[in-house]
């Protein structure tokens, strides 16, 4: 039998891997009796885990939600998934993370065994972050306050700056919806009565308190932003066939920089907008596989010109040409 010391840490840990445990699973767990685990679980309590009950033969325990945060029971691959992400999180999009990741992760390091501790810092070793343009950034509260709307399903009030400055919005949250590079919010516009993607960096200020309730519509939201980010009001829309299966094609695509579908086994159709024919030819191309302009005409003659290009490019690189 474990020592009281050892079971409490293995009752809590048991307690964290599950919502629900009985008292005779906990028992057989921890080879005790149903009286050692009701001790055990007082003992918890005491030490500020929120343990919950429910009596009956049906019942059991379940670790709750408390007043403060208690101490964590992570497994190896646990510990080091959370250091590695608190380390991405201290160079990410969100503002305002950055300095709560890097605390955290300095407390977290400091309790790592060596064995883990050397895992952890072979990922920082070995990666680099990428110089480029910064992507817009968003406030951690902002995020909360967007979430929080949307799980308790109440309408709220925005500052919007869209293309005609900033206006005032009352929406229904439905989902936010998070790309490479930006995060966007889908919800109802109620004046307009229609779903819109709003992105989350041109909210300005905190919203408005909360308001009304209402039942959101059931849909994927990746899908629909997925869908109004590529069919914006760009200068040229173009529909590309490609002469590949969807399965070949899709590993070379992001949802942000087109939409995708299947025609049949051999072909599928790839829709995207830009406001340069010339980046949308060299865009298409560069993904490697045989394909027909459907549309715009106007893209045609621009691939020509690239194809003149890169044939110049050719022939001046070649040693051998001249």
């Amino acid at each position: 039998m474990l020592e009281t010391s050892a079971r409490l840490l293995r009752l809590l840990s048991l307690l964290q891997t599950r919502p629900d445990w009985t008292g005779a699973e906990l028992a057989d767990r921890l080879e005790v009796g149903l009286r050692t685990v009701r001790r055990d679980v007082g003992r918890l309590r005491e030490l500020g885990y929120p343990v919950e009950a429910a009596p009956g033969a049906a019942g059991g325990y379940r670790l709750g939600a408390g007043a403060a945060l208690p101490p964590l029971l992570l497994d190896d691959e646990e510990a080091v998934a959370v250091a590695i992400s608190l380390r991405t999180a201290a160079t990410g999009s969100v503002a305002g993370l950055e300095e709560s990741a890097v605390r955290a992760l300095a407390k977290l390091q400091q309790v790592l065994p060596s064995r883990l501790r050397h895992r952890v810092e072979a990922f920082r070793a070995a990666t680099v972050a990428l110089p480029g343009a910064a992507d817009p950034e968003v406030g951690a509260g902002l995020l909360a306050a967007l979430a929080a709307a949307c799980r308790d399903r109440r309408r709220v009030r925005l500052r919007y700056r869209g293309r005609g400055g900033v206006t005032a919005r009352e929406v229904e949250p439905h989902r936010l919806v998070h790309t490479r590079h930006r995060w966007y919010l889908v919800a109802r516009d109620v004046a307009k009565d229609d779903r819109r993607v709003f992105r989350v960096d041109r909210i300005e200020g905190p919203p408005g308190p909360p308001g009304a309730r209402f039942t959101p519509p059931e849909e994927d939201a990746a899908a629909y932003v997925a869908h109004a980010i590529t069919s914006a009001p760009y200068a040229y829309r173009a529909r590309v066939l490609f002469h590949a299966p969807l399965e070949e094609v899709a590993p070379r695509t992001s949802p942000g920089a087109g939409r995708l579908e299947a025609v049949d086994a051999r072909t599928c159709l790839f829709t995207a907008g830009s406001n340069s024919l010339r980046e949308l030819a060299v865009h298409v191309a560069a993904k490697g596989f045989d394909f027909e302009v459907l549309d715009p005409p106007e893209l045609v003659p621009v691939l020509r010109e690239v194809r003149d290009l890169l044939n110049r490019a050719a022939a001046r690189s070649d040693p051998g040409s001249g």
